[in-house]
């Protein structure tokens, strides 16, 4: 199951410096383990205000990818960071996570396109 939509994400950096879009690609490649043990720590630590934050940061890099399914794992994140609401956010966590995880995999597939 394909997380990035291809077309849209070539579509979107085609006229982007190489070197920027690597760049841009492996800051998110570098930075995703630690954005996702702080989305962890702030839900054992039921830290609303930053998981709000950080979800929302996750959700607004991963636009700039066209990966729609992990924005929306991201946005539901951000909302119950909004609404203090613990329900479920384990398993959306997990869910966002493994979604995260076949982006860093398709992310270093297209980077072949930009070397």
């Amino acid at each position: 199951m394909k997380m990035i939509d291809k077309k849209q994400f070539l579509e979107n950096f085609q006229y982007f410096d190489n070197e920027v879009v690597l760049e841009i690609i492996n800051i998110f490649i570098d930075e995703y383990p630690e954005r996702m043990t702080t989305l962890r720590k702030n839900i054992d630590e039921k830290d609303f205000d930053q998981l709000k934050f950080n979800a929302h940061s996750l959700k607004g890099v991963v636009a700039n990818f066209v990966a729609p399914q992990v924005q929306e794992l991201a946005r539901q994140l951000e909302i119950k960071g909004s609404d203090k609401d613990l329900a479920d956010v384990d398993a959306l966590y997990e869910s966002l996570n493994e979604k995260t995880g076949i982006v860093i995999d398709e992310l270093k597939e297209l980077k072949t396109n930009f070397e």
